[in-house]
């Protein structure tokens, strides 16, 4: 191939260097006079050619026509150029449209991604049967929505790749234009449509109907996405109402965590998940929760963004209730960001109020003392209770101090149920014995975001004045065992909302008892039956993990509400064991093995 294309070359080159066109005569007065014709461009050019320069001319344009020829010959060799996709036509389009080429450049770089699991759903939509509905993708950004159209491009052969269009919808669109191009697209013969951020139209919500009344009805399958979901719910519960589709992006848990990026590991998880982009594996884009001041664009961009541009293409902006003075003085934004990060100081103090409540930190003491390679005291010498205790203090001092924006109940309670429809937080309840009263635990689907606001706000707190007298290694070992500790109860997050989204027929929730509780029940009204577990950060098993398990006061209770203990469980970072009758179950062993 290359030796042929090499031939081409030097023939072009020869013939670049010999005249063109022919040579004519004219007869003057019974004499004949001889002219080098040619043209450039569009404009016919003549010479006059002396007698003594005839014949070489005469040979130099005979051996360029011989040299074109053998050109015209080796040409036919070279591989068949593919035939020109019969959509690829000049269309003019409002909207920005790729097709042919462009479509297969712009799938490209998914080609190597890893599939996750709710991909199949898709697919099934695009490859399977008429439905006379559109498909819908939505979720916080970088949760894989783009990627995964992609990926359903990348799946499809030549065939129905040349009836395919992406739109990549901008702000200055409207429906009419997308209407317009879509009567284009079918008229072209394009069956398979996908429309990028369609939320940023001011007019999707109050008319998307069009798409699939008019467009899906006749035949054409239409997959809508965009970085405003709470705009599609809207649309979901007007427009679209019975005529869609959806499929929601925005949690991430564990097991697509390490499976799809490519990372293993709970701390990492804790650490970073919640997006489809954590320098892993198969995705290579930075983490927007790698530090306090990525996750708080985060909060900005992607959650405060979605809620206030959902809510002012809703109904025409009059669907603000409460939150309508917030958003007039500008002050939304900061007062969702606040609500976030009020969520995060309340967990922060209350992880603190319970490890000094339990013995806890003894165990992170004795623990310490017995690393093999670095053992220290630091525990036993550091008055951690005070430490504890005027952390709490100033975390209460702080969060006071950050309320920029005075919030009403009724703001709180409202921006709550967008961030819950968006699936950011999700609810666990604590069931408080022996009355069985209900208490509400706000799980954070995102840990890296929770993770990166709680480590800044100890950062900070630790360089207060009041822990001056701390050494370095003090101060470090002090941040060391609080991060721990909020770890610990992430762990315990993640554990109680993937159980809960697992096993959506029985009820799980934390049993609180007058001291002490069970991390998790999962309770099955089905067959008055439960199991009872612990969950613990450590990597070592010890007995001071399970003796809420065998407390026979705690059982009984239990039994008399939830019946039968079937399982005792111990959910920790170490390997799967035994000990006497309670199991321990490696904790990301466990979340792999959950399926929704």
């Amino acid at each position: 191939m290359n030796d042929l294309k090499e031939q081409l070359a030097g023939l072009d080159e020869q013939i670049d260097t010999l005249p063109r066109g022919s040579i004519s005569t004219k007869k003057v007065n019974g004499h004949t006079y001889f002219y080098h014709r040619w043209y450039e461009g569009k404009m016919k050019k003549e010479q006059f050619i002396p007698e003594d320069e005839l014949e070489q001319l005469r040979a130099q344009i005979e051996q360029r026509k011989e040299l074109q020829a053998q050109r015209k010959e080796l040409k036919k060799l070279l591989p068949k150029a593919p035939k020109k996709a019969p959509h690829e036509d000049k269309t003019e389009y409002v909207t920005i449209v790729r097709r042919g080429s462009e479509l297969r450049a712009f799938m490209t770089p998914a080609l190597n991604y890893r599939r996750r699991e709710c991909y199949a759903r898709l697919r099934d939509y695009v490859f399977g049967p008429q439905q006379d509905k559109v498909f819908v993708i939505y979720g916080l950004r970088r949760t894989g929505k783009t990627t995964m159209i992609r990926q359903v491009l990348a799946d499809m052969d030549d065939q129905m790749l040349d009836q395919t269009a992406f739109i990549q919808i901008t702000a200055k669109n409207t429906l009419a234009d997308v209407n317009k191009d879509l009567r284009a697209l079918e008229k072209n013969g394009c069956r398979y449509v996908f429309l990028d951020e369609v939320t940023l139209m001011e007019d999707f919500i109050d008319g998307a109907a069009v798409l699939s009344d008019v467009f899906a009805a006749s035949g054409m399958k239409i997959v809508l996405s965009g970085t405003d979901s709470l705009g599609f719910l809207f649309t979901e519960d007007e427009q679209l109402y019975d005529r869609c589709i959806m499929l929601h992006t925005t949690f991430i848990p564990y097991r697509e965590f390490e499976q799809v990026l490519g990372i293993k590991g709970i701390d990492e998880y804790i650490r970073y998940g919640g997006t489809m982009s954590m320098s892993g594996v198969n995705y290579n884009q930075d983490s927007p929760f790698a530090n306090s001041e990525n996750a708080r664009e985060y909060v900005d961009t992607a959650i405060a963004h979605n809620i206030q541009h959902s809510l002012r293409c809703y109904q025409q902006a009059g669907h603000f209730r409460k939150l309508q003075e917030l958003y007039e003085k500008n002050e939304l934004t900061s007062a969702i960001n606040r609500v976030v990060e009020d969520q995060t100081h309340r967990f922060t103090v209350e992880v603190l109020t319970r490890e000094f409540k339990s013995n806890d930190l003894a165990l992170s003491a004795r623990n310490l003392r017995r690393d093999r390679e670095r053992p220290n005291d630091i525990l036993d010498r550091v008055d951690t209770q005070s430490v504890t205790r005027r952390l709490m203090e100033l975390l209460e001092i702080r969060n006071r101090a950050e309320q920029t924006v005075e919030l009403e109940p009724a703001h709180a309670a409202e921006i709550q149920e967008y961030l819950t429809l968006l699936d950011l937080t999700q609810s666990v309840d604590i069931v408080t014995m022996p009355g069985g009263e209900k208490l509400p635990r706000t799980v954070i689907a995102q840990p890296g975001l929770r993770y990166a606001q709680a480590k800044a706000l100890i950062e900070s707190l630790l360089l207060d004045p009041a822990f001056s007298d701390l050494s370095i290694t003090e101060r470090n070992s002090v941040q060391e065992r609080i991060l721990s500790e909020i770890m610990g109860r992430m762990i315990e997050d993640a554990v109680l909302l993937e159980t809960k989204l697992a096993k959506p027929k029985k009820q799980v929730f934390v049993l609180q008892f007058a001291i002490g509780e069970f991390d998790m029940v999962v309770f099955d009204p089905a067959t008055s039956s439960c199991e009872i577990y612990e969950i613990k950060h450590s990597t070592e098993a010890v007995p001071e993990q399970m003796h809420h398990l065998i407390d026979e006061e705690k059982c009984r209770m239990t039994e008399h509400r939830f019946g039968s203990i079937t399982g005792r469980y111990v959910i920790y970072r170490g390997p799967a064991e035994t000990v006497d009758d309670v199991q321990y179950l490696n904790v990301e062993e466990y979340l792999c093995a959950i399926r929704n």
